[in-house]
């Protein structure tokens, strides 16, 4: 059989600039400029983040004919999201078939983009995929999506001026946009999720977060103990361990690892699309569900770990106070004290709105579920309350009723979301999902506000489609 060598990207660009222009999209501009107040011309959205999910959104937006549209992220260029940075594990836990971010267009998957490299063999001989390669792959989306993204630039501030914001710009500039889109990940609404007793004076020296930035190597021939048993954690634990730690041990509060991952059970396109319309009780009790069942560590994380004879995992040893003693720390657990010279807290993210400053100005204004929604005793848990009650449109709602007209103008789309709108705007399998329905949700509402100019443009529009001598003899 002969080989058939792979078409290489330029062929798989070839294809999807030709699958657009069948479509005809991106669509024309057809959202009228707004004028700020400085005499620039504002953007229609801001999108705040450029990793999966700006990305995503921002194609979006754009292939709907909503042209001014920006991207902002503080990271470097290549750098954006997780993947080069905090996300210690070898692989993605999401299968490698699944379309991602491709919004519907088969030529802008993982696999089209692998298989014009590698071929289709390679890609059924891939495992799961390598998280530098998908880091990859969403470098080349953003590329072939031709979008306006402002990399080292952060927005430090969030003002809401009339139909506008004024988004004020970590590099001392500022801009205006009608609409802003939070894709800011997992730590978007909130930050990391500490224990007390971690003073952040000891920070970087004797313990870090798990989306630190970690100088591994210095943790060469020392005692390491991880917090938390979740993924970033047993990630975590193998960076150090692979750097040459003297020890490891990995602190569990249960009993034991939670070995399923129910949210699986909760991935499939009639959660996708109808999670939103069920009522409040359903969402918040599988939510809850799955928060307390807690998600395993991927197989291969744990196997990562146990390959080094040096490290030890603790159950039932939750940190109940922590002090410092000497070049160290020294944990209480119901198992005793555990001293350690280095501590790294995988415990995941809060969501609080309160916590971001680029958000005072609205954090007091936004409805969340503890405002909306009064669970059963038994079903009471103050971190999920603290999630942002949205709309349809992934857009923040007001807690006092005509206080706050602003906020239907920021959306919410990143983790945050996820109880009032299910797994979409963060994981890979149903990004464009998600993608897609703020994209429609915009549209909709740059349209309901500029309706009076479009119904002018409509009044004086008067390109004939008769000249008058398409039938001789008769007047038309």
């Amino acid at each position: 059989m002969p080989f058939d060598p792979p078409a290489g990207l330029d062929a798989l660009e070839a294809r999807l600039a030709a699958s657009l222009e069948r479509l005809q999209e991106p669509a024309s501009s057809w959202v009228p400029q707004t004028r700020a107040p400085d005499g620039t011309a504002a953007l229609d959205v801001a999108v705040l983040g450029a990793g999966m999910a700006g990305l995503a959104a921002g194609f979006a937006l754009k292939r709907e004919g909503v042209a001014r549209v920006v991207l902002f992220d503080a990271a470097a260029e290549g750098s954006e999201g997780p993947w080069a940075t905090y996300a210690r594990m070898r692989t993605l836990r999401s299968p490698k078939q699944l379309a991602g971010p491709a919004l519907g267009l088969d030529d802008l998957t993982f696999r089209a983009w692998f298989e014009a490299q590698h071929g289709a063999a390679a890609f059924d001989a891939l495992g799961k995929i390598p998280t530098t390669m998908w880091m990859d792959y969403l470098r080349w989306y953003r590329r072939v999506a031709g979008l306006d993204v402002r990399n080292g630039v952060g927005v430090a501030r969030i003002d809401p001026q009339g139909a506008l914001f004024r988004l004020a710009l970590g590099d001392g500039g500022a801009v205006f946009a009608r609409h802003v889109v939070l894709a800011t990940g997992r730590d978007g609404l909130g930050g990391p999720r500490l224990l007390p007793g971690f003073d952040a004076a000891w920070r970087g020296r004797f313990w870090a977060h798990s989306a630190d930035a970690i100088d591994f190597a210095a943790l060469a021939g020392r005692h390491v103990v991880v917090v938390g048993a979740g993924a970033s954690a047993f990630d975590n634990a193998a960076a150090a361990l692979e750097a040459g730690c003297g020890r490891l041990t990995l602190l569990l509060r249960r009993a034991a690892l939670p070995r399923v991952n129910s949210s699986k059970a909760l991935d499939s396109r009639g959660f996708w699309h109808g999670w939103f319309d069920l009522p409040a009780a359903w969402r918040w009790r599988l939510m809850l569900a799955v928060e307390r069942r807690q998600t395993p560590p991927p197989h291969e994380s744990v196997r990562r770990v146990a390959e080094h004879a040096h490290a030890s995992l603790l159950t039932g040893a939750g940190v109940e106070g922590v002090a410092r003693e000497g070049d160290g720390l020294v944990l209480a657990t119901p198992r005793g004290a555990v001293r350690a010279d280095f501590v790294i807290l995988g415990t995941g993210f809060l969501q609080d709105a309160a916590l971001r400053p680029e958000l005072s100005a609205m954090a007091g204004e936004m409805r969340l579920w503890r405002d909306a929604y009064t669970p059963p005793a038994e079903e009471r848990d103050a971190a999920l309350g603290l999630n942002p009650w949205l709309d349809e449109g992934f857009a923040f709602t007001e807690r006092v009723p005509g206080s706050a007209p602003h906020l239907a103008r920021l959306h919410c789309f990143n983790f945050a979301a996820t109880l009032s709108h299910g797994k979409v705007t963060g994981d890979v399998p149903a990004i464009s999902v998600g993608a897609q329905r703020l994209a429609r949700a915009v549209c909709g509402r740059l349209l309901a506000a500029d309706i009076g100019e479009h119904a002018a443009r409509h009044a004086a529009f008067d390109e004939a489609e008769i000249s008058g001598d398409e039938w001789p003899g008769v007047v038309l």
